[in-house]
């Protein structure tokens, strides 16, 4: 544990990081239009420009959780951010489509070994109990933040000095963090003696995880039982199956199965996955709504997000109250409730609309998204050994970026069937793609919902287990 003078820095690098993270997840929307124009893109091709980050995100985060634990967090989290400075750098210099796409891959890359290096690190620098919690709550709100100013920021850097400037923007971040880590970060405790790295497993589930979430990608555009994407989710099942079979054999595995006995993860894993199939949505959806309905400007489009931005605030203030009074499961069904009224909300808005009306569907769903989302990281933390912090906090991870695929693949079918057509959401006329939206919200509203259960389902009821960890949580 980090007793040092230094925790109020150590929070500050830790949120920083996950600032970034998710920053750069939609700091690249808006600036897409302009760096594929300029080099050359076409429609099919620009999307492997946000593709190749969650592709190699998705595929990698399971072995940098282990990395993380075998090799010591802190040591983790350095290699991590560097390599996601670097490729932040090579993004912004880049002058071929290639490039550029290596550039996203090492982004991904950097990215999946920093997620779980980070969030253990909280776990270990930050006491259990309203310590932790408050911490989690700077790190989340932290992630709500950076994903709607990427969005605001992205538009104004595109606007006055170049999609470069996008990629720019994360080097002297990287830079910073890396100076402070090492004198106000506590590296961890790892194994002694020989570190096993499991290469069997780590190749069969990174293969696997790599070509299912190809698949996840491209089957909305190539279609679900395409002779051209078909074969990859096939081939990544059987390769993940073996990576089961394997793991069940060896001595020092890189998951160790008994970890899902735990209600708490194998409950965190499943409600991580259907937060992002729900609100990690909203995002893409909003901006075709304020830009392709609308009509908005990136930055007008970007200032739209800033009440959500500013409700995420707000809803991790609320989140150690809620956990003494309503325990783990209650905080994380009434994150899900928010989420689904303010998905609801959203339905009610028009092709002839205006910024308005968007706002207090955003403000309820920024609440709910503040809650959930920190809320399922302290419940997936429970009762995990300190050797397994990397690894519980990759699986939780994996859930999350595997909901958003899954989520947004979902959608975009039940869109195409019901449109019965299978012209892209960006060439409909604003009216029918307005319409779409809406059924892309009442969709979200709906798995929502279904969170609502699987956390009722999968994590222990308040009077059980989960309250009383839950109140430990919060009174340590």
């Amino acid at each position: 544990m980090n007793n040092g003078r230094f925790k109020g820095l150590a929070l500050l690098v830790l949120a920083i990081s996950q600032l970034i993270m998710a920053l750069d997840y939609t700091i690249i929307f808006v600036a897409m239009p302009s760096l594929g124009e300029e080099l050359g893109f076409s429609a099919n091709h620009l999307q492997w420009v946000v593709s190749a980050y969650s592709l190699v995100f998705g595929g990698f985060l399971l072995i940098g959780g282990r990395l993380s634990d075998l090799m010591g967090r802190r040591r983790m989290f350095m290699l991590a951010m560097s390599l996601f400075g670097l490729g932040s750098l090579l993004g912004g210099l880049a002058d071929s489509q290639l490039m550029l796409i290596i550039a996203r891959g090492l982004q991904g890359l950097g990215g999946a070994l920093l997620s779980p290096a980070t969030l253990s690190l909280i776990m270990s620098n930050f006491e259990e109990g309203a310590e932790r919690n408050r911490a989690m709550g700077i790190w989340a709100a932290m992630g709500g933040v950076g994903m709607s100013l990427g969005l605001l920021l992205g538009g104004v850097l595109t606007s006055f000095i170049g999609w470069e400037a996008t990629f720019f923007v994360n080097v002297p971040i990287a830079l910073l963090t890396l100076f402070l880590a090492p004198f106000v970060l506590k590296e961890s405790a790892t194994p002694s003696g020989r570190k096993h790295f499991d290469i069997a497993g780590t190749s069969t589930v990174t293969a696997g995880m790599l070509l299912v979430v190809y698949y996840l990608i491209q089957s909305p555009v190539a279609g679900w039982l395409s002779p051209s994407t078909l074969p990859f989710v096939i081939i990544g099942a059987m390769l993940l199956a073996a990576f089961v079979v394997i793991e069940k054999r060896s001595k020092e595995p890189l998951i160790n199965f008994r970890m899902f006995r735990n209600r708490n993860l194998s409950g965190a894993a499943l409600v991580a996955f259907l937060f992002s199939a729900s609100f990690g949505t909203l995002y893409y959806f909003l901006t075709l709504y304020t830009q392709n309905v609308l009509h908005f400007s990136a930055i007008q489009s970007g200032f739209t997000f800033l009440p959500l931005t500013l409700s995420a605030f707000l809803g991790a203030k609320l989140i150690t109250p809620m956990l003494a009074k309503v325990g783990v499961a209650g905080t994380i069904a009434s994150g899900m409730a928010l989420g689904g009224i303010g998905f609801l909300l959203l339905t009610q808005l028009s092709a002839s609309g205006n910024a308005w009306g968007v706002i207090p569907g955003t403000i309820i769903i920024g609440l709910g998204q503040a809650l959930v989302f920190t809320t399922m990281f302290i419940a997936g933390s429970t009762g995990v050994d300190p050797s397994e912090q990397g690894v519980t906090s990759a699986v939780i991870n994996t859930g999350q970026q595997i909901g958003g695929a899954v989520g947004l693949a979902v959608i975009m079918a039940i869109i195409s069937a019901t449109m019965g057509s299978d012209t892209t959401m960006e060439t409909m006329s604003p009216a029918a793609l307005n319409s779409s939206i809406h059924t892309a919200f009442i969709a979200s509203a709906v798995v929502t919902l279904m969170g609502i259960l699987v956390t009722f389902l999968a994590l222990k009821r308040a009077g059980g287990a989960s309250a009383e960890e839950g109140k430990v949580i919060v009174t340590h």
